[in-house]
């Protein structure tokens, strides 16, 4: 694999905005779980486009799906009828259990919908002030609504004064979320993630998504389960809740249902379906003929080549030869997740190991400063997985013999 020269200078932006802290390279192409940039160097795809990228780079059966929907038609507006949403509406209700969908452009835009959801669901109870219950290291987005949400006051910082009627209680303690139902009586809803992703790969335990459902039927609250970055079969089920056997009331999702084509999509039960009426919601570009052709091609190529089962057996291989990689050491304070949705947490910030993977030929990320994520397109193969392992391992080894900063 060819490593980058290290003297590699950045492309240079001097007319786009610097929002982003980005590697030295810049990529041309790829095929399957590979990329090149623009030198010709190769870099075995990890991250999958953080979490967007299902079927890899170039798919034989994708792409030419998205060149036929291209020559037909891109966009309409939501003033006409698009036969594809049902069409996609339908498949992602049948794989959820649930009844509804609101199609949307991304995962910022499907939380801030499901936000709105559960302020509407309170007001047409009654509630002049409704409140929503949220999580420790959440992280939901960059709106004003949904950077309220979030729990990273590094995202938070600069834009207050922040959207009030959010009540904070730490992730997987059913106790505290009691107290906060009791002592917040105009709460509306209960929003997390599945499987935190940007705070750090934090899985809701079971029986703690299972006591949520229990809450919220006892007290007519919505749950809300963010599954924009573990869903679409990530975890090797359809929907990461689906390990616990729960169904939410409203489920945003985004990123791997499009297989990098922009899309999001707001899927409710029979309790949320009917909360957003004509006139309440909208949008421009959500729900084109693109993005759903993109949302139908994936959701079929899933099913027909197993997908699901293949991202459990491959992740627990990769998640295998993680542990026995790093077993016994020092500095490595656990490796979690599920499928292919891996991190690995450090006793320290590991952003530099960034630029190292960058040289060994990997792509993946550094999120909560310590943990690193592994989310690569559900295609990646054993073989793949193994190189990665073979690839990272001795990284965090050589990382992890540095004294500490």
């Amino acid at each position: 694999m060819n490593a980058p020269d290290s003297s590699l200078a950045a492309p240079t932006e001097p007319h786009v905005m610097h929002t982003y802290g980005r590697l030295p390279i810049a990529l041309s192409h790829g095929q399957g779980c590979w990329v090149w940039d623009t030198a010709g160097r190769r870099y075995l795809d990890g991250l999958g486009g953080i979490a967007v990228n299902t079927l890899g780079h170039g798919h034989p059966r994708l792409v030419p799906a998205l060149q036929d929907q291209i020559a037909k038609l891109i966009h309409t507006s939501n003033y006409y009828h698009v036969p594809l949403q049902e069409q996609l509406a339908a498949k992602l209700c049948e794989l959820s259990g649930l009844s509804k969908v609101f199609f949307c452009n991304s995962g910022l835009e499907a939380n801030e919908a499901a936000l709105k959801i559960a302020r509407k669901f309170g007001h047409d109870r009654g509630n002049d002030a409704p409140e929503v219950i949220v999580f420790d290291k959440a992280f939901h987005g960059r709106s004003i609504a949904t950077l309220s949400a979030t729990a990273n006051p590094k995202v938070q910082a600069g834009f207050g004064p922040l959207v009030p009627g959010f009540v904070r209680v730490p992730l997987n303690d059913l106790g505290a979320v009691e107290a906060a139902v009791k002592a917040h009586p105009k709460v509306t809803a209960i929003f997390l993630e599945t499987i935190q992703g940007e705070g750090g790969i934090n899985p809701a335990r079971i029986e703690f998504l299972q006591g949520l459902r229990r809450i919220c039927d006892a007290h007519d609250l919505l749950l809300m389960l963010d599954e924009v970055q573990c869903g679409i079969g990530r975890t090797g089920q359809w929907f990461a809740h689906q390990w616990a056997d729960i169904r939410p009331d409203v489920m945003p999702l985004a990123k791997g249902l499009g297989s990098g084509v922009p899309i999001g999509a707001v899927v409710c039960g029979p309790r949320a379906a009917q909360v957003l009426q004509p006139g309440n919601h909208g949008t421009t570009f959500g729900g084109n003929p693109l993005a759903m052709r993109a949302g139908v091609e994936t959701l079929k190529i899933m099913e027909e080549d197993g997908l699901l089962a293949h991202a459990a057996r491959v992740g627990a291989e990769l998640k295998t030869a993680l542990e026995q990689g790093l077993a016994g050491v020092d500095g490595v304070v656990e490796i979690r997740g599920q499928g292919l949705m891996l991190g690995i947490e450090l006793d320290r910030p590991c952003g530099s190991l960034l630029n190292d993977a960058l040289s060994a030929g990997l792509l993946m990320s550094v999120t909560a400063d310590r943990v690193i994520r592994l989310v690569p397109p559900l295609i990646l193969t054993s073989d793949e997985a193994a190189q990665i392992a073979a690839l990272l391992v001795p990284l965090v080894k050589a990382f992890l013999a540095q004294p500490k900063a």
